[in-house]
């Protein structure tokens, strides 16, 4: 199986190859068979996306196992695309071969009850395994790079093959075309860096090292956003989905009209429930569609796009996204005052409601390119509460009036937040801005651990020096949008281990309110401290680390420890132990047995520490 074939083949497939997946390939009389399939996506690529399914579908099964499946179902494909078209197997829809040839496996108990049931019950069955699946696999690890190359050198194709397999069976929902261009990627590392293996000045390690995580950045960064979106459609619903997309798309598009933004907002609503259901083929064919319609409709969309259009199929939805928002139209009022001041807005509202608010919300979206979705999606949620309470019976004539007073209030209140953060971030820089976001958080959540903590707020400190280097009117959008990534995380791990009932208010109760709850989280009241037990604060010559990263991760550990420990620490407190630790860190590590020394000092340096915070 000539695997480098595959992936580069299906990765120039044509959009119209592509279109030609139908919109449900659940649905058997109405749609082309698995034959007449096989001929409009070709063999190369049917194999390739056979294969990402089974792995995916079946993320514990032996890398042999998914490339048998997958070759016998492209048997089948072809056989029925030659001559056998009518016969009962190649008119069955497509997902129901993929699920019988994975129920006729043996030593697969894990499907058993699955493969009882019948469809489309069999199918919500599998998926919702996908979703537990989560955790089943261990985390890919990079390989030795000198038995690496060696099995590059001897197994080039089958290796590549391979690498698809690992990577679709730790992301069973990540859409193939991203896998596919990440094994791509993977190969050409594997031949830059192997290539050089008989380079003396080279560093092999060293190679991978730096190659690695430009291989893998689409599938952590794509893995991600994909979640997340999931995450909110699961536990928020397709409304708020839909209000987030619609925001969205009103900045992007400012110069489209309501009825072609409220489409876009319906397709990509669908194409999200579809890829988060992880239907792989209505994921890829809706995302497909959704380009195709876009870039052929740059005239009335965005004069931002047309590069993106040029590109490469599978570079076209990155690019697109991360597309500049189009010009404001010329004549566009900075106000949307008809939405408060005219006489029939309730009576609109009452007849529309869901409609009115989108309208609304589309309107003020196109007209402020500075703020974040989710500022945009917090006035909506704060229009829609003040037509309720002045759109009922006996409210004052006056009631609406006051609407532009909070709308100004809230966004002095976000715009200070940010500014504050990035005053901060400024003034301390990554390493002491950390140690804030540090001492904060452990206070809010003192239930996660020091790596997951130190790992959240390195993730926000790296949004700080992304977005307050921006101007003022790209700042809330930069910091806010990717804020809310990871608070997407916090609650998707909260989800999965309830961290504590502050956490789980501000994960459950508004999504476009998530950051400002978080924000105002104080300390856990009802959280244990840690006992002073003889091996909670440990030091030892490792301290003397030349590492700069190395020793800033380990005084954050302790850091974390000493606020769990005691969670009322002032900062005056803090500071004094910080010193301390600092001159007994100096003068044990010039001493020549540096274990002895803080096998004496750290003792003497926890008893002072003790007195000195319970004072």
């Amino acid at each position: 199986m000539n695997w480098r074939t595959i992936i580069y083949v299906i990765l120039l497939v044509s959009l119209n190859v592509v279109k030609a997946v139908p919109r449900s390939y659940r649905d058997l009389e109405e749609k082309n068979s698995i034959g007449q399939r096989f001929s409009q996506l070709q063999e190369n690529n049917f194999k390739a996306i056979a294969m990402i399914m089974f792995a995916q579908y079946v993320p514990g099964g032996a890398f042999g196992r998914a490339v048998e499946m997958a070759e016998d179902v492209t048997d089948l494909a072809k056989r029925c695309a030659a001559a056998a078209r009518n016969s009962p197997d190649c008119l069955k829809p497509l997902d129901r071969i993929f699920l019988d040839t994975i129920c006729q496996e043996k030593n697969l108990p894990r499907f058993t009850d699955c493969c009882a049931k019948k469809d489309p019950e069999r199918n919500d069955c599998f998926l919702s395994l996908k979703n537990s699946s989560r955790g089943f696999v261990s985390p890919f690890e990079r390989p030795n790079a000198e038995a690496a190359c060696k099995n590059h050198s001897q197994h080039q194709h089958p290796l590549t093959g391979y690498f698809i397999y690992e990577v679709s069976r730790r992301h069973p929902f990540l859409y193939a075309p991203t896998i596919l261009s990440v094994a791509i990627r993977y190969d050409e590392m594997m031949k830059n860096c192997c290539g050089s293996a008989e380079d003396p000045t080279r560093n092999l390690e060293e190679c991978f090292r730096s190659q690695a995580p430009k291989v893998m950045k689409p599938v952590k960064e794509d893995g991600l956003r994909q979640e997340h979106t999931c995450g909110i459609l699961k536990k928020f619903g397709e409304r708020t989905l839909k209000a987030l997309k619609l925001a969205q798309i009103s900045q992007k598009f400012p110069k489209a009209d309501f009825a072609t933004v409220n489409k876009l907002v319906m397709d990509i609503a669908n194409m999200h429930k579809d890829c988060c259901r992880g239907d792989m083929l209505d994921c890829m064919h809706d995302r497909e569609e959704i380009l195709h319609y876009v870039c052929t409709n740059q005239d009335i969309l965005s004069s931002k796009i047309k590069k993106c259009c040029e590109k490469p199929l599978l570079q076209r939805s990155e690019c697109i996204v991360n597309a500049e928002n189009d010009d404001k139209p010329a004549g566009l009022s900075p106000h949307v005052r008809e939405f408060i001041e005219d006489k029939g807005v309730c009576g609109r509202f009452a007849q529309e409601k869901d409609m009115h608010l989108a309208r609304f919300l589309y309107e003020y979206s196109r007209r402020h390119p500075e703020f974040s979705a989710q500022m945009l999606l917090r006035i909506g949620k704060g229009y829609e509460d003040l037509l309720k309470e002045c759109c009922r019976a006996g409210a004052p004539a006056n009631c609406c009036s006051r609407g532009e007073e909070e709308l100004k209030k809230h966004i002095y209140e976000t715009e200070s937040v940010m500014k504050t953060s990035c005053d901060i971030y400024k003034e301390k820089g990554d390493y002491y801005f950390q140690n804030e976001l540090l001492m904060s958080f452990t206070k809010k959540m003192p239930q996660l651990t020091s790596a997951e903590l130190i790992k959240f707020t390195k993730q926000m400190t790296t949004i700080g020096s992304k977005c307050c280097q921006l101007s003022q009117d790209k700042l809330l959008p930069c910091a806010e949008e990717n804020l809310d990534l990871v608070l997407g995380e916090i609650c998707r791990r909260h989800l999965t281990e309830p961290i504590n009932p502050g956490v789980c208010q501000c994960c459950s109760s508004s999504y476009a309110f998530r950051r400002p709850c978080m924000g105002k989280l104080e300390m856990d009241e009802n959280y244990v401290p840690l006992s002073l037990t003889p091996g909670l604060f440990t030091f030892h010559e490792d301290l003397c680390t030349t590492e700069e990263e190395e020793l800033q991760h380990k005084k954050q550990e302790m850091l974390v420890t000493l606020i769990k420990y005691k969670p009322q620490i002032s900062q005056e407190q803090l500071t004094s132990v910080t010193a301390a630790f600092t001159a007994m860190r100096e003068r044990c590590c010039r001493e020549e047995n540096r274990q002895a020394c803080f096998g004496q000092e750290g003792p003497e340096l926890i008893k002072r520490s003790e007195k000195l915070l319970s004072a």
